[in-house]
C-alpha cells in the first residue's frame, strides 16, 4: 500500500493541510510543524505526489524541451544537460520531437494537454514562426540556438552565425587556402543561411580566391557525406567550412574513401565542437559553441519567466573560438 498524506499527518499529530503546506514551496508553516512532518514522512518513506501539488498550486513544473534534429548526435549532449539542468531546478523535462512537424499550432495544441508551463525550443532549424507561436499563445518560451536579432519577440539564445561564418573563412585564409567552401546544412535552416552569409562576407574581401558553395539535405553524417562525395567528382575546393561537425565528420569519412588525407589534401573546419570532434580517429579542427554557458542561460530564462510572464524578450548571444586539431593545414 502507498503511503498517503493523511498517513504522514496522522503520524506527525497534525493536520493534512500542515502537510500539504510542508511540501508546497512558498507555504506558510512554523519551523516546528516542517521537522515534525519531515520527520513521520521519511519514517514512512513518503514522497509528495507532484501530480497532485499541481492541483494546488496551478504550477505543474513541466517544461517542454522541442527540438526536430534527433539524428545529430550534437543533441544528446544537449539533452543530457538540459534534463539535468532542468531537474536540478525542481523542473520536469518533457521532450518532443517535431522532425516531421511543418505547422506551429499543432505543437501548441499539443503541449497545453500537457499543462507546461514554458518550453524551449532547442533548434537551429526550425523558424522562428515555432517559438512565436508558443509566445503567442501565452506560454512562455525561450528559443535556444535561435536567430540573434536586437529586438527579439521571443527570448532568444545562442551564437552569433553570421560571426561563425566569418571566423571560419578567417581561418582558412590565414593557413593559405586559395579554393575555399562552404558546405552547409538546408538552405530552409536560419543557422545554416547566416553562417553562409558571414563565409561569404569574409572571402569577398579577397578577390583572389576561387570560392563555392553547396548545401547539404540535413544536418547529418549521411548528408554530409553524400554532399562531399558529390563535390569530388567535379573540381573540389582545398580547404572547406562545414556548417556542422556532423557535416564534418561525414565530409571527412568522404575524404578517406578517396584515399585522401584530411588537413593536407583537403582542410576541413567544423562548427559544434561536439563530443565526436575530439575523437582521436576524427581530430576535427572546428568552432566551439559554448552549449553549457547557453543551456544555463536558457534554464536561467525558463526560471525568470515563471516568476515574471511579463519579462520583456532578450537576446543572450555568446561568443564562440576556433579548436585546434588536425583538419587544417598549420598557420604559417
Amino acid at each position: 500500500m502507498s503511503v498517503t498524506l493523511k498517513d504522514v499527518a496522522a503520524l506527525a499529530g497534525v493536520s493534512r493541510s500542515a502537510v500539504s503546506r510542508t511540501f508546497t514551496e512558498g507555504a506558510s508553516v512554523s519551523a516546528k510543524t516542517r521537522s515534525k512532518v519531515e520527520k513521520a514522512a521519511k519514517e514512512l518513506g513518503y514522497s509528495p505526489n507532484a501530480l497532485a501539488s499541481s492541483l494546488t498550486t496551478g504550477r505543474t513544473k513541466l517544461i517542454g524541451l522541442i527540438s526536430n534534429n534527433f539524428h545529430n548526435p550534437i543533441f544528446l549532449e544537449v539533452f543530457d544537460q538540459f534534463t539535468r539542468a532542468l531537474q536540478d531546478r525542481g523542473l520536469r523535462p518533457l521532450i518532443v520531437n517535431l522532425t516531421d512537424e511543418t505547422e506551429p499550432a499543432n505543437s501548441v495544441r499539443m503541449l497545453r494537454q500537457y499543462s507546461v508551463d514554458a518550453a524551449i525550443v532547442a533548434s537551429s532549424t526550425l523558424p522562428p514562426s515555432f517559438a512565436k507561436a508558443f509566445h503567442d499563445a501565452g506560454v512562455p518560451v525561450v528559443h535556444t540556438f535561435g536567430r540573434s536579432a536586437t529586438s527579439p519577440e521571443v527570448h532568444v539564445v545562442g551564437i552569433d552565425n553570421v560571426e561563425c561564418g566569418r571566423m571560419a573563412a578567417r581561418e582558412l585564409v590565414a593557413r593559405g587556402y586559395r579554393r575555399v567552401g562552404y558546405l552547409g546544412g538546408p538552405q530552409d535552416a536560419t543557422s545554416a543561411m547566416d553562417r553562409y552569409r558571414g563565409f561569404m562576407e569574409e572571402v569577398e574581401k579577397h578577390p583572389d580566391l576561387k570560392v563555392s558553395h553547396s548545401f547539404a539535405g540535413a544536418y547529418s553524417f549521411e548528408a554530409g557525406r553524400a554532399e562531399m562525395l558529390r563535390l569530388l567528382a567535379d573540381t573540389p575546393a582545398d580547404g572547406y567550412f562545414c556548417g556542422d561537425d556532423i557535416l564534418s565528420i561525414g565530409a571527412l569519412s568522404a575524404l578517406r574513401d578517396h584515399g585522401l588525407e584530411p588537413g593536407k589534401d583537403i582542410g576541413i573546419i567544423g562548427l559544434n565542437d561536439m563530443e565526436m570532434s575530439r575523437w582521436e580517429s576524427i581530430d576535427l579542427t572546428t568552432i566551439h559553441q559554448p552549449i553549457k554557458q547557453i543551456i544555463t542561460a536558457s534554464v536561467d530564462l525558463v526560471e525568470e519567466m515563471l516568476k515574471d510572464p511579463e519579462r520583456y524578450p532578450e537576446a543572450r548571444i555568446f561568443p564562440c573560438r576556433v579548436i585546434e586539431r588536425g583538419t587544417l593545414r598549420p598557420r604559417p
